[in-house]
């Protein structure tokens, strides 16, 4: 039964769900605007998208390119071959395993964490407090490099290895997962063989980006290539789409190295500096002289060139890298403070700790050791020298082959006031000799008098024509600058032009001296020194072909036939007589100088041979730099003959070149050199011969005649008062200051002294 009281609660509930008139109106108003305002904010939305999407996209690319679904694709450096194919230098794909602890601690309760570090540990034996400690202080990271170099074996081992482990959780019906690790390619730089033509070869950083030292260096830009890149973006379905530019791998360069040939030299290099005598430093390189195409190159100056800033305790045990770095540091404290007094080696440590003074040391071996002799390094030729002074006397007719000379066993010449007296390392004399005999027995005396005859802007003009004083213009970096090392004309007295008329007082590198004896035994033919013979693209195919280059002619055809018979006779019954090769006929020079401080006694040796005589195939070029000796005792060629003999017996077997016949005695060689009177002026016998004018003291050459007819000079000269003695082969002396006759004593030129 309903009350009177129910029904007016009813009424009353009913009286308030009815809104009023201006509620209604209110709320419509409220409404209204939220609906005007959500329009608002979709066009706007709208607007900022179809005007905007392009940046939008743009930002969106570059974050991703910041994590691994947009990633650089690195180039592979070109390779390094010898001549033959075999490969020098290399690029080999490497992995780094790269970690992204952000998405390793995404899963719920950091359940990725613990499967993700145990299968690193497992698998690779990391360390697990290590690894646990990185994800951990790295959890906003999303690229850390853990591991570099990892080889493929290992990258695709482990990649297997998470496969199984997470189909393992799968079945499991466990959440955990293996999360959050990748990996990155890169190329590693290797050299199969170690150490083999490392000056030649030169290294790379880890990235193959920039070369230092030889082929590595000097042909970078050919090397290197361009990185690839893949890109990540997000489409108009707002899905991850990537576009991929391939990287351009950079061009393979294909030496003139012969590998058979360059072990030997090395492995006869390092006899000699570790089982035998031994030397401060000794170099060697082969050259074929029909084309200048270098051979082989080397120093005992070695390193591996997988890892060329490790140190050999041969090469320098720690005491002596602190020596260096001593010496070093007062240069660097000088360069930090140049406004300070100069320190001394004992006060360095006052300012440099004991690791920087090491590390100052370690640099100066690098470069040392890093340094290529044959290219870099200078000093004075020696009797080696004697060649090009007769081939220039033969070629301006200053001599003939005929035109004899007496020696002595010294000339004395003199300024007025003092005279001095420079000895053939023959004091006894070689008596009356003729151009042959003179080159034969490494005369001094028939050189000096054949200098005084040719003139001093003559011997000037045919050092520079064999290269002398300029670079070669080989393809390897660092190549020495010797413009300052060799006396213009109008500086090169009467004293120095005798000394230099047997290789002293003058610089030379060891690619110059080689250049200029090929073009002496070819025929006359200066031909550009060079290392690289191709160039490959990255399909094998022959882009470049680096030929022969023909500089200019040195010496006339028969000036080249009669030094290569001369040179033959010198291994045949002179000088270098232990040069001789079983069935090949050999010929060569041998050089012997003094370095300064002469009062040192300290001497570079050094012998040049080329073979066969008849068509010379290859040239052989060898010095020892202060052989492990006392005094005179290093004076001895014998030493680089040793080490050259070797080289060329090997060198000519790998070329495949036959030995002479039993049926083609050594006699039918004279038949093989054609002759001719082309530069050899034979009609000059008996005449006078001179230098084109009388000395400062008015003495001339005058030129008498032997019984047979043939020229004997001798130079007239004041009595002797004062001595400086001076020699060539098998031990002599020089003083430090040449004098220079009419001048007084003339200096070195400047750099000379850097052979000490």
């Amino acid at each position: 039964m309903r009350t009177s009281q129910n029904t007016d609660n009813e009424r009353k509930v009913k009286r308030g769900k009815i809104l009023s008139p201006f509620m209604q109106r209110k709320l419509a108003v409220t409404l209204g605007v939220i609906m005007l305002a959500l329009i608002a904010l979709i066009v706007a939305i709208y607007m900022l998208v179809k005007n905007n999407s392009e940046e939008y996209n743009k930002i969106v690319l570059s974050q991703r390119q910041a994590s691994y679904d947009s990633r650089t694709i690195p180039f592979r450096r070109g390779d390094i071959m010898d001549r033959n194919g075999t490969v020098l230098a290399t690029s080999q794909k490497v992995y780094n395993l790269i970690l992204d602890p952000k998405v390793i601690h995404s899963g719920e309760g950091d359940r990725y964490v613990e499967p993700t570090i145990q299968a690193l540990v497992s698998y690779f034996s990391y360390d697990e407090s290590e690894l646990r400690t990185l994800i951990k202080e790295k959890a906003d990271k999303s690229y850390v490099k853990y591991k570099k170099e990892l080889s493929y074996d290992e990258k695709s081992g482990f990649e297997e290895y998470i496969k199984n482990q997470n189909a393992v959780y799968v079945k499991k019906g466990d959440k955990a997962r293996i999360r959050g690790i990748w990996f990155e390619d890169e190329y590693k730089r290797m050299y199969p063989y170690g150490s083999l033509a490392c000056n030649v070869i030169g290294f790379s950083s880890a990235d193959g980006s920039v070369g230092t030292g030889g082929v590595e260096q000097f042909y970078n830009d050919t090397l290197m290539g361009v990185n690839g890149r893949e890109y990540g973006y997000l489409d108009n379905d707002t899905k991850l789409k990537s576009v991929l530019k391939e990287p351009t791998d950079g061009d393979t360069v294909v030496t003139t190295i012969n590998t058979n040939i360059q072990m030997s030299l090395e492995k006869y290099l390092n006899e000699w500096q570790h089982d035998d005598v031994g030397s401060k430093v000794a170099g060697a390189i082969v050259m074929d002289p029909k084309t200048g195409e270098i051979l082989a190159m080397g120093s005992t100056n070695q390193f591996d060139l997988n890892n060329p800033r490790e140190l050999d305790e041969s090469q320098y045990t720690n005491s002596e890298l602190m020596e260096l770095g001593r010496k070093e540091a007062v240069g660097v404290y000088k360069r930090q403070n140049p406004d300070a007094e100069k320190i001394s080696v004992d006060e360095v440590g006052k300012y440099f700790s004991e690791d920087e003074i090491l590390s100052f040391g370690k640099q100066v071996a690098w470069n040392q050791v890093w340094r290529n002799v044959v290219i870099s390094d200078t000093y004075e030729p020696g009797s080696t020298a004697k060649s090009i002074t007769l081939a220039a006397a033969l070629e301006e007719r200053a001599i003939t082959p005929s035109t004899t000379f007496d020696c002595e066993g010294f000339i004395a010449l003199s300024d007025g006031i003092h005279t001095w007296r420079i000895r053939c390392h023959n004091h006894d004399g070689d008596g009356v000799i003729d151009a042959q005999t003179g080159l034969m027995r490494s005369c001094n005396v028939y050189l000096m008098n054949t200098a005084f005859a040719l003139g001093a802007e003559n011997f000037v003009k045919y050092q520079h024509i064999f290269g002398f004083g300029e670079k070669t213009g080989i393809d390897l970096p660092a190549e020495a600058d010797t413009s300052t090392l060799v006396y213009p004309a109008e500086s090169l007295g009467r004293t120095t032009l005798a000394t230099n008329s047997f290789g002293q007082n003058y610089n030379v590198t060891m690619v110059q001296m080689a250049a200029a004896y090929c073009s002496i035994v070819n025929g006359g033919n200066y031909y550009k020194p060079h290392v690289v013979k191709q160039i490959l693209n990255g399909n094998g195919t022959v882009i470049q072909d680096v030929k022969p280059e023909l500089l200019r002619t040195t010496c006339s055809k028969s000036t080249s036939d009669f030094l290569r018979e001369a040179l033959y006779q010198t291994v045949e019954g002179g000088t270098g007589t232990k040069a001789k090769i079983q069935g090949y006929h050999v010929g060569g020079k041998t050089g012997t100088a003094e370095k300064i401080p002469r009062s040192a006694k300290n001497y570079l040796v050094s012998f040049i041979g080329f073979a066969p005589v008849e068509d010379p195939q290859v040239v052989v070029y060898v010095i020892v730099d202060t052989p492990n000796l006392v005094g005179e005792a290093q004076a001895t060629a014998s030493f680089a003959i040793y080490i050259e003999r070797k080289i060329m017996n090997d060198a000519l077997q790998f070329l495949n070149i036959p030995p002479v016949s039993d049926t083609d005695p050594e006699d039918n060689i004279n038949k093989k050199l054609s002759g001719g009177s082309e530069g050899i002026n034979d009609e000059a016998m008996g005449e006078q011969v001179t230098s084109g004018s009388d000395n400062e003291n008015g003495e001339s050459e005058t030129v008498e005649t032997d019984d047979e007819g043939n020229a004997v000079v001798r130079t007239q000269t004041p009595p002797v008062t004062d001595e400086v003695i001076s020699g060539d082969d098998e031990g002599f002396e020089l003083p430090d200051a040449v004098p220079n006759s009419g001048e007084g004593l003339e200096e070195q030129p400047e750099e000379a002294e850097e052979e000490d």
